[in-house]
């Protein structure tokens, strides 16, 4: 059983950045593919980026490309996502999510274990 938590969310002004980590425990850290998904007050929950275990890839919506970055920390069991260039539409509840899979990883689906999420708010 993995056990996740985030933190680092928290009130910013547009074209702030924030960076958001995942700590987790109670599994191989570095087996699993980590994922961010958001969601948006009366939206569903979207996929926002994954990092892929083996090789440390990373996948990003199209959304947020350019402006997000993932990065995990194996020997800290920690991925964090740093947030740039934070528009008001990024305000969200932000969720890690952990999974063993080797294919879909925008899916939410492919993910067994989720945090209890982080609350991000951009004003405009």
């Amino acid at each position: 059983q993995v056990q996740l938590v985030e933190s680092g969310g928290g009130l910013v002004q547009a074209g702030g950045s924030l960076r958001l980590s995942c700590a987790a425990s109670g599994g191989t850290f570095s087996s699993y593919v980590m994922g961010w998904f958001r969601q948006a007050p009366g939206k569903e929950r979207e996929f926002v980026g994954g990092i892929r275990s083996s090789n440390s890839v990373a996948y990003y919506a199209d959304s947020v490309k350019g402006r997000f970055t993932i990065s995990r920390d194996n020997a800290k069991n920690t991925v964090y996502l740093q947030m740039n260039s934070l528009k008001p539409e990024d305000t969200a509840v932000y969720y890690c999510a952990a999974g063993l899979f080797r294919t879909g990883i925008f899916s939410d689906y492919k993910y067994d274990y989720w945090g209890q999420g982080t609350h991000v708010t951009v004003s405009s």
